[in-house]
């Protein structure tokens, strides 16, 4: 396969309304996303063209159009969806890894968030 490189956008943050119960969707939250996206080389390394690779500014643009999209009940098919995406974006792309972060999630308790993390694999 070549040589291959990581490209992070850490703590990606969107107001959004996903969630099971009514009140997720009337009062929305912040989500925060984490991609971490393994890209092959392609002759980016040695051409130094953003066209060779995947543009950042771009990858940002098609997180937030998914994120602030039609509500899913679960961030778990937020982050699939979302890895989807990019990976359909960006042909260079060979696996996503998606966090999603839930601060305000439901619970009887006091926590910091909910994260779910998956991986994806184009192909």
């Amino acid at each position: 396969m070549g040589t291959t490189y990581t490209i992070t956008l850490q703590n990606c943050a969107f107001f959004a309304r996903h969630g099971v119960h009514d009140e997720e969707e009337f009062l929305g939250q912040r989500f925060f996303v984490d991609a971490e996206l393994d890209v092959v080389a392609a002759g980016a390394l040695e051409s130094d063209s953003i066209d060779d690779t995947v543009n950042y500014g771009i990858a940002f643009t098609v997180i937030e159009e998914i994120v602030t999209g039609k509500r899913r009940y679960l961030i778990e098919a937020l982050a699939l969806d979302i890895a989807k995406g990019l990976c359909e974006k960006f042909h260079q792309i060979t696996r996503a890894k998606i966090t999603v972060r839930k601060p305000n999630a439901p619970v009887p308790g006091v926590l910091d968030f909910v994260q779910v993390s998956i991986e994806h694999f184009a192909g």
